[in-house]
């Protein structure tokens, strides 16, 4: 039975958000409108000046996508997703990406699970040799135009559904499982492999990692230590 392991993308291998890269280009192509950055530009200066929380402005940056993104072609999406990893898609984080080519060499079944949209992730998760790939998916309606709706979305919220799904797979076990996340979104995921690492972690993972005896990594410039 092939060993597993399960990565969060967004600042845990991507050091950012897929789908804030993916925003501010698809309003920069005019395929958003210029004003949609408005909606959330205060939660995103909120979030500069250490007075609000970065989930605040993430959260802010969802529902603007979800308002502007129907009616938009799926073509135009998927153009400008390609355009935005061409760019960007090589400013990951050394341990993540290291660790996934070490689980690779030990023939690990290599998955992502992201809150953010499925198109931008495949783009993304393809470049580094992921073999599958959960994210959010959005309702297709006639001509390929999205509706807005999201589809699946109680999968996607708790990743621990993603893991029972994808461990019912007789071909795979969960020894020696590995689990990497930086959120508290993350805990559920954490909680189900044998080897939990919390990477970059924000302040309420980190203390819940800490009470329960979880690995802690930072990864800040170009040294990488252990909490």
């Amino acid at each position: 039975m092939q060993k597993i392991a399960f990565f969060d993308i967004d600042g845990t291998v991507f050091r950012s958000s897929l789908l804030i890269q993916l925003v501010e280009a698809l309003v920069s192509e005019g395929v958003f409108p210029a004003n949609a950055k408005d909606e959330y530009s205060e939660a995103y200066v909120a979030w500069l000046n250490r007075e609000g929380t970065y989930e605040d402005y993430i959260s802010t940056v969802v529902d603007t996508y979800i308002r502007h993104i129907k009616g938009v072609h799926y073509g135009a999406l998927a153009d400008v997703g390609k355009t935005v990893i061409s760019k960007q898609g090589k400013r990951v984080y050394r341990y993540t990406r290291d660790l996934i080519k070490e689980l690779k060499a030990k023939n690990y079944y290599i998955v992502a699970i992201s809150q953010s949209p499925k198109t931008i992730l495949d783009e993304f998760c393809n470049g580094y040799g992921f073999d599958k790939v959960y994210g959010r998916m959005y309702e297709l309606g006639p001509q390929d135009l999205f509706t807005g709706k999201m589809i699946d979305v109680h999968l996607i919220e708790d990743k621990s559904n993603i893991i029972r799904r994808v461990l019912e797979d007789e071909n795979f076990t969960s020894e020696d499982s590995v689990g990497v996340g930086d959120t508290e979104g993350d805990i559920s995921l954490l909680d189900m492999v044998a080897k939990p690492i919390c990477f970059n972690p924000n302040a309420a993972l980190y203390e819940h990692a800490k009470s329960v005896g979880w690995l802690v990594v930072v990864e800040r410039k170009d040294v990488i230590y252990e909490l």
